[in-house]
């Protein structure tokens, strides 16, 4: 896809004939909306086990900072990091056998980890519910982007009304997750595992019904030679850096953000609300968001908006951290990280997604979509070690946020500029 078959997504329509996200979720194909539906589920399963698993790790387990900041990003990176695998094999084998196959690999990583209780059995169980993302989230997400395509090129709208739809969906699983994870939290952890295990059993058995068994336009291509070439695509790998800040950045929220909560207000019970918080301003937001910058900015110069609005969420806690601040008012910076984190991922997310098509050889963008993800989770792995043992220092507590406030900002000099 070249830069010049893009354009029509940045014209701004007159605004009679803009269409409306209303109107468009129902001019979706059905395998959109399935796929849609899918990050919902998705994220449902997700969301209830993950936030709460660094207090899990901390308490229960009785792991050191630096090997929960390790766990955390090492599930980050066989999730991302691994994101290329599935990419490849969505591309040579189609996206429903890799789609399910994530999905029960999902379903015994959550099963595992919830009778874990051993430093290598939480390692192992971690490791296969990140490779099982590695497998089926790719495989969606490419083909949404595919499809987006095939959208704008119809004369649907703009590519990232989908991928914002995308999104969308995902943050209300994002939401609704944690919601279930914190009412279930006060029985046991582990009934949390089996539960997020259980939302899997159900898109398994949907999927397997459901999901085409073979979608028509994707034609599969040997595995062999698409990374060379990927390799040498400086710009696409530019983009890929830039996309791992934010997601370094995003994986604050369940390293930075729980640790600031438990000292604010000698608990964890308000980190639920602030997830929600994230999640219900995506499914309020992201739509008139994406619709505003599709009419005044061009796919770079969002990703740069939103990477600075993200830099100034650390800016914030790191600021207020001095103070001291308790109770109530001690989750004020908090929630003003996860508002602007929020914002910033709003614009950063569609935009990176809509470029990956105009960067990647054809027939492989199930490889490069997974590729984007695999750099950003090896930057996830080293970045939130790093983070976790400045956590374990002994320096000023507004050294990591400004650390990390930082890294955004340089990573926007690293977006590759238009031709």
């Amino acid at each position: 896809m070249t830069q010049s078959q893009r354009q029509p997504a940045e014209t701004p329509q007159p605004e009679a004939t803009r269409p409306s996200h209303r109107r468009a979720w129902g001019r979706l194909n059905p395998l959109l909306r399935l796929l849609i539906l899918t990050q919902l589920a998705f994220n449902i399963g997700f969301f209830a086990v993950l936030p709460f698993l660094a207090e899990h790790l901390g308490t229960a387990i009785g792991m050191a900072g630096w090997m929960v900041g390790f766990v955390l990003g090492l599930r980050t990176f066989s999730q991302q990091g691994l994101f290329v695998v599935g990419g490849a094999l969505a591309d040579r084998y189609g996206v429903r056998p890799v789609v399910l196959a994530g999905c029960v690999l999902r379903i015994a990583g959550f099963a595992w980890l919830g009778y874990a209780d051993e430093d290598w059995s939480v390692i192992g169980s971690v490791l296969l519910i990140g490779f099982a993302a590695a497998l089926f989230s790719p495989a969606v997400e490419s083909e949404v982007a595919r499809q987006a395509v095939v959208w704008e090129e119809s004369g649907g709208g703009p590519r990232t009304s989908v991928l914002a739809l995308f999104t969308v969906a995902g943050q209300a699983g994002a939401f609704v997750g944690p919601l279930i994870g914190a009412l279930l939290l006060a029985v046991d952890y582990r009934v949390v595992c089996l539960t997020g295990a259980g939302v899997f059993v159900l898109v398994l058995a949907g999927h397997f019904w459901l999901l085409p068994q073979h979608i028509p336009g994707r034609e599969r291509v040997e595995v062999r030679g698409g990374l060379r070439g990927l390799l040498r695509n400086r710009r696409f790998l530019a983009l890929c850096c830039a996309y791992g800040a934010y997601l370094l950045a995003y994986n604050q929220l369940y390293l930075l953000l729980p640790d600031e909560v438990e000292r604010a207000t000698g608990s964890q019970s308000a980190l639920a609300w602030l997830f929600g918080l994230s999640s219900l301003l995506v499914v309020t937001a992201q739509l008139p968001v994406t619709r505003w910058a599709a009419d005044r900015l061009d796919l770079r110069r969002s990703m740069a908006a939103g990477l600075a609005l993200i830099a100034a969420g650390f800016a914030v806690v790191a600021v207020a951290r001095p103070a001291e601040w308790t109770g109530n008012r001690g989750l004020l910076p908090a929630a003003g990280f996860v508002v602007l984190l929020t914002v910033g991922q709003m614009l950063v997310a569609p935009a990176a997604r809509a470029w990956v098509p105009d960067l990647a050889v054809e027939g492989r963008l199930g490889l490069y979509t997974g590729a984007m993800s695999s750099v950003s989770g090896l930057i996830v792995l080293v970045g939130s070690a790093a983070t976790g043992s400045l956590m374990d220092t002994g320096l000023p507590a507004a050294v990591p946020w400004l650390a990390l406030a930082a890294i955004p900002m340089a990573s926007i000099a690293l977006l590759p500029r238009r031709v």
